[in-house]
């Protein structure tokens, strides 16, 4: 494999050039106990209790989870059920902010000496993967060494989707804590080399990089080619090192830890502060939004609603977490903004072509950056015939959405790969 497939698609970063600003505070805010993959937290707080900023309002003893925190400080309203995007429904702490955003005196940067603690900090913090997926972090850097040893951390700062310009945001304000960030899981992890992987068309970014690191031998900046989905995780491992994640392997498995630009910041922000995730840098874009777009710095739980009458897309008829590639299309403008948030687009109309029959052309074929063959999956599962999708390795589909975007018959193959995926069995934990 020479080359990896993809799409051209308009980049919209209309808001680059727009520095990130403090969001107005929210007059209460709902945090979900699962903003993670993995295990959702239980609340350590009840109804009536006072709380402050940074102050952990969730937490469990599960391997796969992350704690959570207080965004604002006022009191708990309601301990309530809450229905998360993928159908599935956990704990959430509705808080009612009393404006003074009142610090929790435990904050305290914390005391990183060798590995164990660095790991124990980034658990504490509640940091999660910025990039979207969600994954606790502090998994992703206990790993193995002696059985995994990793030889090369890739920062993904590509931001290949359209609109999205909050990790350029943090590259072009805070590229310091980039850097120091990317040191530091190196030094505690003991990862020789960095390459921080950046899209072509973010060149001020690019040069930035470039002098920060002008002096560090370790680390290096690599352009990326102008095609989705460079920051998809293989895409930008093969990219970037030219090593190829097979299926059902992880990128360890060929010595490589990805991580998102600002996931690496937030560490030395973090080891700075002690204050842990409670907020996250948002684009607020799209063309129902006729005032305000830009990023900014929005308190986790803030309502969707609250973005929508800031920016004046009150009556948007679409509403995304996430990019137009890959974002999930919001039923409720209630839903609080979640840790792994990076952008909220609101459109007009929602733009629904009509779908005709297959015409066998293959484009979605050779769009695929991983050289799946969608319209045989389509086929596959409208059989239900499990085997064939195996066969077919539709568990390698990473929702890029690559073939809906080309196919000239508007087909929801993308959709149709996910359904896909679900009539797969799982392996049985031991």
């Amino acid at each position: 494999m020479k080359t990896l497939s993809g799409i051209h698609i308009s980049h919209d970063k209309r808001t680059e050039n727009k520095e990130t600003a403090l969001f107005p505070l929210p007059d209460e805010v709902l945090i979900p106990m699962s903003q993670h993959m993995g295990a959702p937290c239980e609340p350590v707080v009840k109804k009536g209790d006072l709380v402050t900023v940074g102050q952990k309002i969730g937490d469990t003893d599960a391997f796969m989870s992350a704690p959570i925190h207080s965004s604002v400080s006022g009191e708990v309203t309601a301990i309530e059920d809450f229905l998360n995007t993928n159908g599935t429904v956990c704990k959430a702490v509705r808080i009612k902010s009393d404006g003074k955003q009142t610090v929790c005196p435990d904050i305290t940067p914390p005391e990183i000496t060798d590995r164990d603690s660095f790991i124990h900090a980034v658990r504490e913090s509640g940091l999660t993967g910025l990039g979207g997926a969600g994954f606790p972090t502090h998994i992703k850097l206990n790993f193995d060494a002696v059985k995994t040893p990793i030889d090369t951390l890739i920062i993904n700062a590509a931001e290949c989707e359209p609109f999205i310009t909050s990790d350029y945001r943090q590259l072009m304000e805070d590229p310091t804590d980039v850097i120091e960030g990317v040191l530091m899981v190196q030094k505690f992890l003991g990862i020789p080399y960095c390459k921080i992987c950046i899209e072509g068309n973010k060149p001020a970014a690019i040069r930035l990089m470039k002098e920060k690191t002008a002096d560090i031998g370790a680390v290096s900046v690599v352009t990326l080619p102008q095609q989705y989905p460079q920051g998809a995780e293989k895409v930008i491992i093969y990219t970037a090192v030219k090593r190829i994640v097979a299926e059902g392997e992880l990128p360890s498995n060929q010595g490589v830890m990805v991580m998102n630009v600002s996931t690496v910041a937030f560490i030395k922000k973090y080891a700075d502060t002690g204050m842990p995730l409670v907020s996250r840098r948002l684009t607020l874009d799209g063309d129902a939004m006729t005032k305000n777009q830009g990023n900014y710095t929005v308190p986790i739980g803030t309502p969707v609603s609250s973005l929508l009458s800031y920016t004046g897309a009150e009556d948007a008829k679409a509403v995304l977490y996430g990019g137009p590639m890959m974002g999930i299309t919001l039923y409720d403008t209630a839903q609080p903004v979640l840790k792994n948030n990076n952008a909220v687009l609101a459109f007009r109309e929602l733009k629904k072509p009509k779908m005709t029959e297959c015409i066998r052309c293959g484009t979605c074929i050779r769009t695929c950056p991983l050289h799946l063959m969608p319209v045989s999956i389509e086929n596959a599962y409208n059989a239900r015939d499990v085997e064939e999708l195996k066969k077919l390795h539709v568990m390698l589909c990473m929702n890029c959405g690559c073939c809906s975007y080309a196919c000239p018959a508007h087909r929801n193959l993308a959709e149709i790969n996910q359904l896909a995926k679900a009539l797969i069995p799982r392996p049985k934990k031991k």
